[in-house]
């Protein structure tokens, strides 16, 4: 058994956990970061890649709008190709209640700084002639956009290695505990003794906070995606729906990706799979939105497994029981773009104590109480 004392351990490997690493590098702490499996491959891994500020709980508005910044200069600072590109994120209305929701959702975004175009239905197709008729009007984000979610959270652990962290894959934590005056985390292979914790442990996030005696009532989500072999350029947008319920982009090379609809998780092996009905039906809503699909060949399908909390936003902040214990957990289906942001502010909260971005809505405290039962409702479009 190999032993490590660091001044931070992080439990979890997605891209907050890798971009917190990088952070508290950059800050001269030492750091060691476990991950069960490989760092990027969980719910930062395997999402929808939408870098969207549109459709978000107002909440979490001051932290996505954070992040967008921190995505213009992500490249240069990995030094590699995420495969970032801000084409946009267009959510459609298929019903004159829909188009109303969109309304009002702009005006309150305005007053949250996020300014959205509304087009009708003839701006909408003279923009996007391809659209089907069951479109009736959308909502535009046009900071928003794409990149890929594959490569995102890698990079960052291969940052923070070359920073000099200490990230070890393969290392699932079996318990954390607290002394006092110091934590103890037992991974496979490894001990690590640490001044503080970072609990990024995405859907077993609630189990780390419960060894701590905190409720923190997760649920398993598991996204169900879709991707369709190159095709001609044609998706310029990167597209949602009111309600959530499906979700379209074509990447650089020209693959169509879409999801909708949850896949099956196994909380116990860690694993999620798609479900082939599931596919099915957010392939036939894809084509109401885009008929021009109708002959694109389904080259895989995909699920993974993410966090979902019951008020359908995250828990981001410090621990109420346990001095020196940070958490960053429970997305909800829409954390990629929020992942380079939380990274910075967990290095903040570990450094400073606090944050510069407001968190107060994220606080586990809210939860203390709680007796469930939990119900799963929310958009899980990334």
């Amino acid at each position: 058994m190999e032993h490590l004392t660091v001044d931070v351990a992080i439990i979890g490997g997605g891209t907050a956990a890798c971009a917190a690493a990088v952070a508290l590098r950059e800050a001269g702490l030492t750091v060691a970061l476990l991950e069960k499996r490989l760092c990027g491959a969980g719910a930062s891994g395997v999402n929808f890649g939408g870098v969207r500020q549109q459709g978000r709980d107002f909440s979490e508005l001051p932290l996505s709008q954070r992040a967008r910044v921190l995505w213009d200069g992500l490249n240069a600072k990995l030094g590699e190709d995420v495969g970032f590109e801000a084409t946009g994120h267009i959510k459609l209305a298929r019903s004159e209640a829909d188009m109303a929701v969109l309304e009002a959702y702009a005006r309150d975004a305005a007053g949250h700084g996020l300014d959205l175009q509304l087009l009708g239905p003839n701006a909408l197709r003279a923009e996007m002639p391809w659209l089907g008729p069951a479109v009736v009007g959308a909502s535009l984000s046009p900071t928003d956009g794409q990149a890929n979610p594959r490569v995102v959270g890698p990079a960052f652990a291969r940052l923070a290695r070359r920073l000099g962290a200490e990230v070890r894959e393969h290392a699932p934590v079996r318990h954390a505990a607290h002394d006092g005056a110091s934590f103890t985390v037992e991974a496979e292979g490894v001990t690590v003794k640490s001044r503080s914790l970072v609990n990024a442990a995405g859907a077993y996030g609630g189990v780390v906070a419960g060894w701590f005696g905190e409720t923190a009532p997760v649920a398993p989500l598991s996204p169900n995606m879709v991707v369709t072999e190159p095709l001609s350029p044609l998706v310029t947008r990167s597209i949602g729906v009111v309600g959530g319920d499906v979700y379209v982009r074509q990447t650089r090379r020209g693959n169509v990706v879409l999801g909708g609809g949850r896949g099956t998780a196994d909380v116990a092996d860690g694993l999620a799979r798609p479900v082939s009905a599931t596919s099915l039906g957010a392939m036939g809503k894809t084509l109401t939105l885009i008929p021009d699909l109708a002959h694109a060949q389904v080259i895989r399908s995909w699920s993974g497994l993410d966090g979902e909390m019951p008020d359908h936003i995250p828990v981001i902040g410090p621990s109420s029981t346990t001095p020196g214990l940070v958490h960053a957990f429970g997305f909800s289906g829409h954390g990629f773009q929020l992942g380079p942001a939380v990274g910075e502010i967990l290095a903040e909260l570990v450094t400073q104590g606090r944050s510069a971005s407001p968190l107060q809505p994220f606080r586990i405290e809210r939860f203390a109480a709680w007796r469930g039962p939990y119900r799963s409702e929310g958009e899980i479009e990334h």
